[in-house]
């Protein structure tokens, strides 16, 4: 019996190849994104003397950490991409064309000159030279996805080839492929964004003026028992209010007030954490 397909089948197949082709790069930069802020964060806790689960952060929180430094990374991997489809698209026209042979020696440098970039990244990463290895996950990454490109090509290129690759098939190596890709690229964005984390609480450290002065008034003594904090009684002893000042404002995150005292240093200093809700009432200043 011979089985054939119809206009449904051909147009599921093609809705199929469609999301498998716009799902997964979604997929990777929101995973890439989230696991670069959580390192951007940690380091900086870290650097800080602080436990990053005291702040509360959310996903969303961590992928707004890391836009900002990852902006012109994703803009490239984006220009880069697009250069990537044009060109794929001419060498599958020269195919149809029946240059075939000419592609599949192209494709076949190509491939080589891949592996031969990812296996000299994983040296340099193996061999730890500075600041390189910041940038051999990123490196490997290319070489993995040029390598598998090219081997596509030849095999499209090949005149024994199967017409069509079944949809499963398909899905299967682009899920191998995007796994490996995945890790590599949240490898090199946790590398770039524990950087980037130790950096800005080093600035903090060194900039804490340029942080907002906060004035604290309570109700109730708040035992602050920093040198640089000072505490002021007012109002009447039938309803004091406490005023506190020597503080920098440093984060509001998770129903929590993150404070810094004047002088602050990472190394001996304490960060006063109070909740923010309501008890205490906060004046911010330059």
């Amino acid at each position: 019996m011979t089985q054939t397909t119809d206009g449904g089948g051909t147009t599921k197949s093609r809705l199929l190849a469609a999301i498998a082709s716009i799902g997964p790069p979604t997929a990777v930069i929101s995973a890439v994104l989230a696991y670069s802020g959580w390192a951007q964060a940690a380091a900086q806790a870290k650097y800080m003397n602080l436990n990053l689960a005291l702040f509360g952060y959310t996903s969303q929180d961590y992928i707004r950490f890391s836009v900002g430094n990852l902006f012109a990374l994703l803009v490239c991997l984006f220009g880069v991409g697009l250069c990537a489809l044009a060109l794929d698209r001419w060498l599958r026209r020269r195919i149809e064309r029946g240059d075939g042979p000419t592609v599949r020696r192209m494709a076949g440098v190509v491939a080589f000159v891949g592996i031969l970039v990812a296996g000299a990244a994983l040296l340099v990463l193996a061999l730890k030279s500075d600041r390189i290895t910041l940038y051999a996950p990123y490196v490997v990454a290319a070489g993995v996805l040029l390598a598998a490109w090219a081997l596509r090509l030849r095999w499209l290129a090949h005149p024994g080839k199967p017409e069509v690759l079944s949809v499963g098939h398909r899905v299967g190596q682009g899920a191998l492929l995007l796994g490996l890709v995945t890790l590599l690229l949240c490898w090199g964005a946790g590398n770039h964004a524990d950087a980037v984390g130790r950096r800005a609480a080093m600035e903090i450290e060194q900039n804490l003026d340029d942080l907002p002065r906060a004035e604290l008034y309570s109700s109730e003594p708040l035992a602050i028992s920093e040198p640089s904090v000072t505490e002021s009684k007012l109002g009447t002893d039938a309803a004091p209010v406490y005023r506190y000042d020597g503080l920098r404002l440093l984060s509001v995150s998770g129903g929590h007030l993150f404070f810094l005292p004047d002088g602050w240093t990472a190394q001996s200093g304490t960060v006063v954490v109070l909740p923010d809700n309501g008890t205490v009432r906060v004046q911010y200043g330059r």
